[in-house]
């Protein structure tokens, strides 16, 4: 399984938010002994809020669905990466102010996308 996961993050404050991501995501990787499956690109401010890119590697997902096994499946969202970034929001909502994470393919692709 390979490429990425591009998600398009939006949040009110950069550095708590890019943290907190960075922490539970490099929590993960420790979990399933990978190394360097994500990245984040600078953010860009716009209307009070932060926007930027992470980019997160199919394999890291995939170790976890294995390790979460059918509880991955139980996650909300149609598909591996809507049930990820489930996962990945309920991980990081309490340890973070305002935030959203979107799929990037399906926000350019979108009628009513602003990305």
């Amino acid at each position: 399984m390979d490429g990425r996961i591009n998600i398009n993050v939006s949040t009110v404050d950069y550095d708590k938010t890019s943290k907190a991501l960075t922490h539970q995501l490099s929590m993960l990787e420790e979990m399933v002994h990978s190394q360097e499956d994500f990245v984040m690109t600078d953010s860009e401010f716009a209307f009070g809020w932060h926007f930027f890119v992470l980019s997160v590697n199919k394999s890291l997902v995939q170790k976890l669905i294995e390790v979460m096994g059918t509880d991955f499946e139980k996650l909300k969202g149609k598909g591996m990466e809507k049930k990820f970034i489930t996962w990945l929001m309920k991980n990081v909502e309490n340890k973070s102010p305002r935030f959203k994470l979107a799929i990037k393919e399906e926000m350019e692709s979108s009628k009513f996308g602003i990305f």
